[in-house]
């Protein structure tokens, strides 16, 4: 199938929408002066474009029923969920509309992101800023951490809200192996001394290029080599480095590395089928998740490396031109509350971890967090933050997804 340029995206997408039944009449600088109560008011009756990935099915079945559920049910506001294979699909559909002259009534309300698109977005002038204090529960972030002011390097500043926090992690069968890699020096290693068991989704798919980031990591010498602004001469040594050791990898992955998993869903499935012996995943609960479902053999364990994973936080943002920020707000706030942040928590839901801060919670929502019952197979969040890695800036992160398209993936 040829790949959709970005106005065949933003011809399909429109395409997708049901026509709008209405729309919120009030501009951002306009809302931002607003009460609450106004907001919802404006909101009321209207519905909200919500892109995002749509590669897990209980995240989808999370945002349609019980969000979803939430907005009809208290606001009359319909969501429509807009699943996506790759962030930038919708980046590119809302900067194909403002070079187009859509900069009022365009078709994205919503995008779940990640920090590379943020930055494009808010250097482009594509996001709404400067709203956050209106919502009620911005109260329960914590904006003088750095790692939620900062989207990986990118200073925030009123343009985008918190959803979850997560941390990459591997898992291994225990039936099928003792002593998993628990290292990247290993993990190179454990893939030479087993040929056609390993491999790994080829970037941009997020899953894929943290992978490679890793490795790119180790190649410097540890991530404090890389942190700061984006140095082309400190990028050409490590990425040689990198791409030596990827390729010399490469004949020992699954299918001597001719092909690679598109998406973790595919990698997953390898995994699922003994084709591989290890996997991973941002979302460390997962391996929960595909234990009680079938998917996972029951003797999968969930496990960090000695060296440390890469942890962020992902956001939600709303397009400059979005015809229904209104509704878009009220989204926002219903995904800040920490009765929605403690649903997604649950290991049968999700199990994302908050990025609110709990504490400041009511006592029964606190209780509630307090009372989780963590999957024994799943690793726990706090020994897999003692290690934490941070996430470089945006700018490294492009230039490396960029370089192993070039050198590696082709």
């Amino acid at each position: 199938m040829r790949p959709l340029t970005r106005m065949g995206l933003f011809a399909s997408a429109m395409a997708l929408m049901p026509m709008m039944a209405t729309s919120d009449t009030a501009d951002g600088e306009a809302l931002n002066t607003m009460s609450w109560p106004e907001i919802e008011e404006l909101a009321r009756g209207g519905e909200v474009n919500w892109f995002l990935w749509g590669g897990s099915d209980n995240i989808n079945q999370y945002v349609t029923e019980y969000v979803g559920g939430i907005l009809k049910d208290e606001y009359d506001i319909t969501l429509n969920r807009v699943g996506l294979s790759d962030t930038v699909e919708a980046v590119n559909i809302v900067l194909g509309e403002k070079e187009s002259g859509v900069l009022d009534n365009g078709s994205v309300d919503m995008i779940w992101i990640n920090g590379e698109n943020f930055r494009t977005m808010k250097q482009g002038d594509l996001a709404y800023c400067g709203y956050t204090d209106v919502l009620p529960n911005n109260a329960l972030v914590d904006w003088n951490n750095p790692a939620i002011a900062n989207d990986f390097g990118v200073p925030v500043e009123g343009c985008e809200v918190p959803w979850s926090k997560a941390q990459f992690a591997f898992a291994y069968d225990t039936a099928r192996m003792d002593n998993p890699p628990r290292s990247i020096a290993e993990l190179i290693d454990w893939v030479k001394a087993n040929p056609g068991r390993f491999t790994y989704p080829a970037p941009p798919d997020f899953n894929g290029s943290v992978f490679v980031r890793h490795v790119f990591y180790y190649a410097a010498g540890g991530v404090d080599n890389l942190l700061g602004d984006f140095d082309q001469a400190k990028y050409d040594e490590v990425a040689a480095k990198t791409w030596d050791i990827l390729n010399d990898l490469e004949p020992y992955l699954w299918r001597e590395g001719a092909t690679y998993p598109a998406s973790i869903s595919a990698m997953e499935q390898l995994y699922a089928n003994s084709e591989v012996d290890l996997t991973f995943n941002y979302e460390p609960a997962g391996v929960g998740l595909n234990i009680e479902n079938g998917t996972f053999p029951p003797t999968t364990q969930g496990y960090g490396l000695t060296d440390g994973t890469i942890g962020n936080t992902n956001y939600t943002i709303i397009p400059f031109n979005s015809p229904n920020k209104a509704a878009a707000l009220v989204l926002q706030n219903v995904l800040l509350s920490g009765e929605a942040q403690h649903q997604k928590a649950l290991p049968t839901v999700w199990g994302a971890a908050p990025a609110i801060e709990v504490s400041r919670t009511s006592n029964d929502v606190q209780a509630k967090f307090n009372a989780i019952e963590k999957h024994p197979n799943v690793v726990p969040a706090e020994e897999l933050a003692k290690v934490a890695l941070p996430e470089l800036q945006a700018s490294w992160i492009s230039a490396i997804e960029k370089g192993w398209l070039e050198n590696v993936g082709q």
